[in-house]
């Protein structure tokens, strides 16, 4: 564990979700892009889960969206990780969904709807994990 990771927090990387790790150094959200379904592709993989080609993009997006869902954790499977925190889905404006955390704000003032931008939550590596807040 590094000072600069939450306690417990250990992040993969893929060679599939390099971009998108490779983005987070500089703060940028960058996600998969399928040019045939005009959709994101989320988490990142080979092919279109819907028309299955390979031939997919990378785009930036805004970091700004809306909270679709969330609930409150109240315990942690990691015994360092300080509770309660919020896991949402954020819907972005662009159209992706994004599972995450909902920080700077007690859990209480987080609702349905609530508009978020992507905050970012610097890693050991150089890589920032992105969160998001009202």
């Amino acid at each position: 564990m590094s000072d600069n990771s939450p306690p417990g927090l250990d992040v993969p990387e893929s060679a599939v979700a390099k971009p998108f790790w490779d983005g987070t150094r500089e703060k940028k959200l960058v996600l998969q892009w399928c040019p045939e379904c005009d959709r994101s592709v989320h988490y990142p993989r080979e092919m279109c889960p819907r028309c299955m080609t390979t031939d997919l993009v990378w785009r930036e997006l805004s970091g700004r969206g809306v909270v679709y869902a969330f609930t409150v954790q109240h315990f942690s499977a990691v015994a360092d990780v300080p509770v309660p925190f919020v896991i949402a889905l954020v819907d972005l404006d662009e159209g992706a969904r994004l599972m995450s955390n909902i920080v700077g704000c007690a859990p209480t003032g987080v609702s349905v709807g609530m508009p978020v931008s992507v905050a970012w939550h610097p890693l050991a590596d150089g890589r920032a994990l992105p969160m998001f807040s009202k």
